[in-house]
């Protein structure tokens, strides 16, 4: 172990030689952002070397506009809003789903307990908030024939499902962006396979790393990334070769695409992104929640002072923010990066302060 920890290091360093300036590596995965605090990664990285957190939470990215939807519908009497548990607290305009403590707002751990909702109270229509990356979308989609086969009329889903892809490709095509590779995501890639980074290294050249969650697979992941730089390539490789596969997950691949297709969607700090989220096909269109109540899904302002967007385009990091440990805290989040548990705020909130000691 420590001679591969070893070996890791003077690759970066070595990097940093040879380059002759500041490496900017984006890990784009919410849970590599609190895996890489956790272990006390960071500390340890040669001082040229910059880990820049990236639009790898799904609860983060929700446009601010989608999170007051939420909110609408928590209000209406004849509805059931069916949601993760970190998608209570996000803050809208008028509050949070907690905040407004009402009694139609259930928090549910499955899409499938989000249906068997809509079965246990036909009264009600219950819309549940699909928020999430690839990883997810199977779920969702499953959820949808379900209902279809059984005739389930009273269940819809508020489509949030996003592509991550998309969002890598407009990061490093911004103008004002220095990313000069990705540690890709473990978990959408088992979905995805590892081959879907291949845009970003074809059109970008950009080196595309996926590793797993642990350190060694992290610290070699960055290393792996070094590897390329110093050589002055760009290819897409894994380390997490036991669940990721070039290809990716046929079946769960197969069930997304018949139930969902590409759209143009909002994203926090990044905008309008073409192709970048899923909406269901039009043979499915009834059980989407913006067409059943007819609402239109229109960008959302930033809360005042709060810059998740920035921090989660690696244009910032966290205490950069002036609300940063004073207004927002987990306690207080003002912004969804606080209240996340794959948030960058929120990890560096518990594992990223100074921390004064009584002596």
């Amino acid at each position: 172990m420590l001679n591969r920890i070893y070996k890791a290091h003077k690759q970066m360093d070595a990097a940093c030689e040879k380059l002759g300036r500041q490496i900017n590596i984006m890990e784009v995965c919410g849970t590599h952002t609190v895996a890489i605090f956790r272990n006390g990664l960071r500390p340890t990285l040669p001082a040229g070397l910059k880990m820049l957190s990236g639009p790898g939470c799904p609860v983060c990215v929700t446009d601010q506009g989608f999170i007051d939807i939420t909110l609408e519908l928590a209000q209406r009497k004849d509805c059931i809003v069916a949601t993760y548990g970190d998608m209570v607290r996000v803050p809208g305009k008028t509050g949070s789903l907690e905040t407004m403590h009402a009694p139609n707002v259930k928090i549910v751990l499955s899409s499938s307990d989000a249906l068997a909702l809509a079965r246990d109270n036909p009264e009600k229509t219950v819309v549940f908030i699909a928020v999430g990356f690839e990883t997810t979308a199977p779920a969702t989609a499953v959820a949808v024939r379900e209902a279809d086969i059984e005739g389930i009329e009273n269940f819809c889903i508020l489509g949030g499902h996003k592509l991550v892809v998309p969002a890598m490709e407009a990061l490093v095509g911004a103008k004002n962006h220095k990313i000069d590779a990705f540690l890709c995501p473990g978990h959408v890639s088992v979905i995805i396979g590892s081959n879907a980074f291949a845009p970003i290294v074809e059109h970008f050249s950009r080196p595309c790393v996926v590793a797993g969650f642990e350190p060694m697979q992290v610290i070699e992941g960055i290393a792996g990334i070094c590897r390329q730089l110093a050589d002055g390539a760009a290819r897409i490789e894994s380390i997490y070769q036991a669940v990721v596969t070039p290809g990716g997950n046929k079946t769960a691949q197969k069930i997304i695409e018949e139930y969902f297709e590409p759209a143009d969607g909002l994203w926090r700090g990044l905008g309008s992104i073409g192709k970048s989220t899923l909406q269901l096909k039009a043979e499915y269109s009834r059980f989407d929640a913006l067409k059943r109540f007819e609402i239109e899904e229109v960008p959302g302002e930033e809360l005042s002072g709060c810059r998740c967007g920035e921090v989660l385009c690696g244009l910032i990091d966290t205490p950069e923010c002036a609300l940063f440990e004073k207004e927002c805290t987990p306690d207080n989040p003002v912004g969804p990066c606080m209240v996340s548990s794959e948030g960058a705020c929120a990890a560096w909130y518990k594992y990223g302060r100074k921390r004064k000691r009584n002596l």
